[in-house]
């Protein structure tokens, strides 16, 4: 069973910066595509984008299994479960990690 760890978040004041990880264990045999989504209490899940933040975030991947979420000058509005998604390129097979919490306070 593909599992997708999470790690890396927790609580800050508004202006910190965290450093979210997710790691790919048991992968599957497809090639496959990382990403970080985001749920905010009463919103819908949505992809983390680096442009829809303003700068403030960046992706990185030092292996195909790992995936980093570096967010920086963080608010209010980024308080959310963020969680890390996998995705099978040629059968769109989708796999989700349990989510870690980022809560930003004033």
């Amino acid at each position: 069973q593909v599992q997708l760890e999470e790690s890396g978040g927790g609580s800050v004041q508004a202006g910190e910066s965290l450093r979210l990880s997710c790691v790919v264990s048991r992968a599957p045999t497809c090639r496959y595509d990382l990403d970080w989504y985001r749920q905010a209490p009463g919103k819908e899940r949505g992809a983390v984008s680096a442009t829809d933040s303003g700068g403030r975030f960046a992706f990185s991947q030092d292996n195909p299994d790992t995936l980093y979420l570096e967010m920086n000058s963080l608010t209010l509005e980024d308080t959310a479960m963020y969680y890390c998604k996998l995705t099978c390129r040629r059968t769109s097979d989708v796999y989700w990690g349990q989510g870690i919490q980022v809560t930003v306070s004033s």
